[in-house]
């Protein structure tokens, strides 16, 4: 499974982090110039935020489509965009007074009209619903529109960033994955994909930065972690080292001294996994694990 990093920090996209990024459209819109991607990114379209702040789409799909092909133009190597779809969140239902059912046809005749428009950018249809079959009939609605998604390189899952049902959410996926799809899951819960990260192609999240609110700065210039490269970077490697370790099949590379207390285990140090988003593990003299595996600057 690929895993994009979402950040808020368009700049980091001219790094070369070895990691996949996942940029908002709200963050690029105003800037007058634009960073050069070192790596394949993909660009979110902001529908949350828009949606929940405002209740519509405050730029119709003419003024996206050119919004998209600047980013691919200037900053390049786009590996998808995700459309101006309709969440479906009951906050989101609240503030657009419409029903699920509704927010999945915008959604679809949104994809239409994009692909009709740009048809040479690499924008992905989503699915959204709330329960299965929601899911499942928002599928239909695009068959019925003539689109094959078990035929494109990817299909998005909204509305599940804020589910804490993780069965539910991967009843969904797999449900989704059983139709033939390459399910791309947005802002997944980082406890759930240690369920169905067999059955999807990739996810992203930025909870680094939501958790990294809480955490003193690493440097005296950082008040706290929310805006942190290194933090970033060490919490994406934690969730991947974690999502390995779910895989079945899989075996640990420890040594048979780990377990008594030397080499890489030594001091005492528990030897049980890491779970994605907890806190890490303090080292001599306050520093963190994380910082001082990855000594990049934010």
């Amino acid at each position: 499974m690929r895993f994009f990093l979402g950040t808020h920090q368009p700049s980091w996209l001219a790094r070369d982090l070895g990691v996949p990024l996942l940029v908002s459209h709200r963050r690029l819109a105003d800037r007058r110039s634009l960073p050069r991607a070192s790596a394949p990114w993909a660009c979110d379209s902001g529908g949350f935020t828009e949606l929940s702040m405002h209740g519509r789409w405050r730029i119709d799909e003419r003024g996206y489509v050119a919004a998209l092909r600047r980013y691919a133009t200037e900053i390049s190597n786009l590996a998808w965009a995700a459309p101006m779809d309709h969440m479906t969140e009951a906050h989101v239902l609240a503030r657009t007074g419409a029903t699920v059912r509704v927010h999945q046809h915008r959604t679809v005749a949104n994809y239409l009209r994009l692909r009709d428009l740009a048809p040479e950018l690499p924008i992905i249809p989503v699915l959204q619903g709330q329960s299965i079959a929601d899911y499942n009939r928002c599928a239909d609605f695009y068959e019925r529109h003539g689109v094959d998604l078990a035929a494109l390189p990817l299909v998005g899952v909204g509305s599940v960033c804020r589910r804490q049902h993780t069965a539910e959410v991967e009843q969904i996926m797999r449900s989704l994955s059983a139709r033939g799809y390459r399910l791309h899951a947005f802002g997944a819960k980082v406890l759930g994909l240690g369920r169905y990260a067999d059955a999807i192609s990739s996810s992203d999240s930025a909870a680094w930065s939501f958790r990294g609110r809480y955490v003193p700065g690493c440097t005296p210039s950082h008040r706290s972690e929310s805006n942190c490269l290194r933090f970033a970077l060490a919490w994406h490697t934690r969730l991947l080292t974690s999502l390995r370790a779910e895989e079945p099949g899989h075996q640990s590379d420890r040594g048979p001294t780990s377990a008594r207390g030397k080499g890489p285990r030594a001091g005492g140090q528990r030897t049980g996994r890491t779970r994605p988003g907890s806190p890490r593990p303090r080292q001599a003299g306050g520093r963190t694990a994380a910082r001082t595996q990855n000594s990049r600057a934010s």
